[in-house]
């Protein structure tokens, strides 16, 4: 890599604030993967009267670039990410709080820029570690079930297309899962490159803010592998949602705005 590389890595493009309402202390909410800011719809609501809410798009997601160079890898990630909270200027220290891939992006930056923020919320974060570090039989199953499946999901663009758009369609919330010709690429990078490829564990043992993880007990997209090693982590308070899948309706968003305090 060379220097202008790693200097566009460290600053990234600025990232497309999609929303800032509400007054009070801060939160700042970045969405996950085949999605963007509408994540938080049915959220932002509960948490408005009592906090200044600013939702960002992720990196070729929603209404921010997509530049035909990127990695889409989490530094990059964490590059535009970064690039664009300074750009706030903000005056006191905010809760961050990631959804699904969002959430590995936000556990990076917490690990890595530990003098700005006061909480971490961790909403459905998919978090994997290797199946061969796996002793359970079952457990390692499933995460490569996991790992398979993305592979299809990259390997097959007309069946996630329509698969996509079909889950959209049975979603609570308009547009919260989209894969399209724009961000077909985001996708399948950040997928291999940030998901399949994450250290989210080492990341989360590095934050030294109250962390606070919320997830629906049917959600597809998380391991018992991994969810048991954040569990058990010092400083961690989990939150576990009956009959809640891997977006935010209205009943794990109560529980994600108490969380956020």
């Amino acid at each position: 890599m060379g220097f202008f590389d790693r200097f566009r890595c460290q600053r990234g493009p600025l990232l497309h604030i999609a929303g800032d309402e509400g007054s009070g202390p801060p939160v700042i909410l970045v969405h996950g993967i085949a999605s963007s800011s509408v994540t938080f719809d049915l959220l932002i609501p509960l948490i408005a009267p009592r906090h200044r809410a600013i939702t960002i798009d992720l990196l070729g997601f929603g209404d921010s670039p997509a530049p035909p160079d990127a990695r889409y890898d989490l530094e990059e990630h964490v590059a535009a990410l970064a690039h664009t909270i300074r750009s706030l200027k903000l005056a006191e220290p905010f809760v961050l709080v990631g959804h699904s891939m969002g959430s590995l992006i936000a556990t990076r930056y917490a690990a890595t820029h530990r003098r700005q923020f006061s909480k971490l919320v961790l909403v459905s974060p998919p978090v994997y570690i290797s199946s061969s570090a796996i002793g359970n039989p079952r457990d390692r199953t499933a995460t490569d079930l996991h790992m398979k499946l993305y592979e299809y999901l990259r390997s097959n663009k007309e069946f996630t297309m329509r698969s996509a758009a079909s889950l959209a369609r049975l979603s609570p919330i308009k547009n919260v899962v989209e894969v399209t010709e724009r961000n077909w690429t985001p996708f399948v990078k950040s997928l291999e490159n940030l998901i399949e490829s994450q250290t989210t564990i080492s990341d989360l043992a590095s934050v030294t803010v109250p962390v606070e993880v919320v997830y629906g007990t049917l959600d597809p997209f998380l391991t018992p592998a991994g969810l048991r090693i954040v569990e058990r982590l010092r400083g961690i308070n989990v939150h576990k949602v009956e009959g809640n899948d891997h977006v935010i309706r209205p009943r794990l968003a109560r529980v994600v705005a108490t969380a956020i305090g």
